[in-house]
């Protein structure tokens, strides 16, 4: 997503008190989250290279 549509609600002295953007860009964001809390949950775990990737990959016969 490069760019939010928001609108912004104010109140009766003009400060900004709450933002409303469409939905599909609220979902987006909800996802993107998402997506953010895995990756921060599995940090920790051990990585594999590409190359170590394909290569279970051809033994598996996935491709």
């Amino acid at each position: 997503m490069t760019q939010l549509h928001t609108q912004y609600i104010t109140d009766n002295t003009g400060q900004r008190v709450s933002v409303v953007i469409p939905l599909a860009e609220f979902e987006e964001l909800l996802e993107d989250l998402n997506d953010l809390a895995i990756a921060a949950e599995r940090r920790n775990e051990p990585s594999i290279t590409h190359n170590e990737l394909l290569t279970g990959l051809q033994r598996d016969g996935i491709i």
